[in-house]
């Protein structure tokens, strides 16, 4: 999967996750841009992203995300190991 289809179905789900069909997911994104985004709906999102590309998320992981830039190369790594 490349990075912008990626980015394509992230940008679905953050708009259904925080409720706001304006958002536009890129590598600069972060919660500061996002009106609803608390820690509720960051781990309902990120529920959604395991869900969604079928990976699963240590602690240590999410942790070190500071942007969505950082969340699609975590994906990609994740989904390069599966291949």
């Amino acid at each position: 999967m490349s990075r912008q289809q990626i980015t394509e179905q992230l940008t679905g789900i953050f708009r259904k996750t925080f409720n706001d069909e304006r958002i536009v997911v890129n590598d600069a994104l972060t919660a500061h841009d996002v009106a609803n985004w608390d820690s509720l709906t960051h781990m309902l999102m990120i529920g959604e992203v395991e869900n969604r590309f079928a990976v699963k998320f240590k602690l240590k992981e999410l942790g070190k995300l500071d942007n969505a830039g950082s969340l699609i190369s975590l994906i990609e790594s994740k989904l390069g190991k599966q291949g």
